[in-house]
């Protein structure tokens, strides 16, 4: 059953949801002179921002991040640093907004089956 599904539009009214794009991480080319390059496929759609919770800051506890973190949730498959798959983290736009930037996803915090999930992100230099 798709709980999410069934509240977005009651979650909506209170916090609206913002256009974003995700760029899937598919790994790196490397250029002649050694440098890599990060590759994506980029997907679209909507995205609700909401500040970390208490819980989600203990479960990030260690991880050496700075500035600006967010709680988004997306429909899609968002994913963090992938070292054993050379895949580096995924990175939300969000084009509209109080939140408005690229944001760097550094944890997964939920994922569901239905095709949703939450994930912890940092608001990266434009």
């Amino acid at each position: 059953m798709n709980l999410h599904g069934l509240v977005s539009g009651a979650i909506g009214t209170v916090n609206p949801f913002v256009d974003a794009s995700m760029q899937n991480n598919t790994g790196y080319t490397t250029n002649d002179d050694g440098v890599q390059i990060p590759t994506y496929v980029t997907a679209t759609g909507t995205a609700q921002v909401q500040a970390l919770t208490f819980k989600d800051l203990t479960q990030l506890d260690g991880i050496n991040k700075n500035g600006a973190a967010r709680g988004i949730y997306f429909y899609g498959d968002i994913q963090g640093v992938l070292r054993t798959k050379t895949k580096g983290g995924d990175i939300i736009t969000l084009s509209n907004g109080a939140s408005a930037g690229n944001w760097l996803v550094v944890q997964v915090l939920e994922t569901w089956d239905v095709g949703w999930c939450k994930c912890a992100c940092v608001l990266q230099m434009s």
